[in-house]
C-alpha cells in the first residue's frame, strides 16, 4: 500500500505522517501511533476497550507464534472491515477508535 493511498484513507482522521516500522510501516496521527501496514495490510490499533467492535465487525487480530517459546502471540491490530475501505465516513470512524486506543496506550 503506497503513502498516498494511506493519507487517502486517514483523510478524515487528519493528516498522517508514515514511518518504516516492522519492516513494513507505522501511521501516526498527532504523533500516536494508529495503524501499521505489514506485509501489505493495513491493520489498526485496538485496546481492550476497542477489540470487541472490531471483532463484532468480522475483524482479524494480528498474531504470530513466538519463535522463542513456539505460543501464539497476540497484537493490538485488527484488519479494517472491507466496507470502510469504500467509505470514508466509516473508515473516519474506525481511524478515530484506532487513535483513541493509542491514546489511552500513551503512545
Amino acid at each position: 500500500m503506497d503513502n498516498e493511498r494511506i493519507a487517502e484513507l486517514f483523510e478524515g482522521l487528519g493528516p498522517v505522517s508514515i514511518r518504516k516500522l516492522f519492516g513494513g510501516k507505522g501511521i501516526y496521527f498527532d504523533g500516536v501511533i494508529v495503524a501499521i501496514v505489514l506485509r501489505g495490510e493495513l491493520l489498526l490499533k485496538a485496546d481492550e476497550q476497542g477489540a470487541p467492535d472490531f471483532e463484532a465487525a468480522g475483524c482479524r487480530q494480528w498474531t504470530y507464534t513466538g519463535t522463542r517459546h513456539g505460543k501464539l502471540v497476540a497484537m493490538p491490530y485488527w484488519s479494517i472491515p472491507d466496507s470502510a475501505f469504500d467509505d470514508p465516513d466509516e473508515m473516519t470512524v474506525w481511524a478515530r477508535r484506532a487513535y483513541e486506543a493509542g491514546r489511552r496506550a500513551g503512545k
